[in-house]
């Protein structure tokens, strides 16, 4: 299995990033995925979940409305678009693939991708 985040950057208050997340090694359709982030000497964070299929999301709080994830089988990636970003979203995104027959906020994961650097600074 592998997973490798693209997109993260530099971007002042108020940009929008497109994150990327492919994958391989598995069968992309039948599972939940999920990005969180993770700031160093802070806890993980769930930002955004998607179910098989696409037809489900959920979001953290702080990202409704702002944040996007969304996920292209025919291509075995998973997206996370973000708009409007605030200081307070700079963290190491991750994607990560669900458990096998799980979705949700506190769903368990399995593996996950080296993550990708994302800054909101002026």
């Amino acid at each position: 299995v592998q997973l490798v985040e693209s997109g993260g950057g530099l971007v002042e208050p108020g940009g929008s990033l497109r994150l990327s997340c492919l994958a391989s090694g598995f069968t992309f359709k039948d599972f939940a995925m999920t990005w969180f982030r993770q700031t160093s000497g802070m806890a993980r964070e769930t930002v955004a979940v998607i179910d098989v299929g696409g037809l489900r999301t959920k979001y953290q709080d702080s990202v409704e409305g702002r944040f996007t994830i969304s996920r292209d089988d025919a291509k075995n990636t998973v997206y996370l678009e973000m708009h409007n970003l605030r200081p307070e979203d700079t963290a190491k995104y991750h994607c990560a693939r669900q458990k096998f027959g799980t979705y949700g906020m506190a769903a368990p994961y399995e593996f996950r991708g080296q993550g990708t650097q994302v800054t909101v600074s002026l």
